[in-house]
């Protein structure tokens, strides 16, 4: 079993499915187990196996992440990456370039929050560069 697969696969949110519906947007498999998706308000809980991560890409509203179990990083564009152990919260501000993803060698899981959903739009960009991920430590 791979490191933080199993504290991963057993939080208290949930695992999810798979994560196909946006299997474009990301490096690796990930999973989606949605926990809130009324009162214009979204709440899931994304499970990453080691080594995914997802685009470069932007929100139109803030995004709060939780990390609850594993290891992973958030990168906002023009800063460096922020490695995330369970516990950690980021805020992303709107119109904000970041990703967000698993370690190499971690399983990693964080809740997913945005409100003003009515207003929410995401928009991708391109590949985190594989040579500077790979790097991360």
């Amino acid at each position: 079993m791979a490191k933080n697969e199993e504290e991963v696969k057993n939080t208290p949110f949930g695992f999810g499915t798979s994560n196909d519906a946006y299997a474009k947007y990301f490096t690796g498999k990930s999973y989606l187990n949605p926990l809130a998706t009324k009162a214009n308000c979204n709440i899931a809980n994304v499970n990453f196996e080691s080594g995914c991560i997802n685009k470069w890409h932007e929100h139109t509203v803030p995004q709060i992440l939780v990390c609850v179990a594993g290891e992973g990083w958030v990168q906002e564009e023009g800063k460096p990456a922020h490695k995330m152990t369970p516990g950690d919260v980021y805020i992303g501000s709107p119109n904000t370039r970041h990703w967000h993803g698993a370690a190499k060698d971690s399983w990693f899981s964080h809740l997913s929050i945005m409100a003003d959903t009515d207003k929410a739009k995401t928009t991708w960009y391109e590949d985190v560069a594989p040579d500077y991920y790979n790097n991360l430590k």
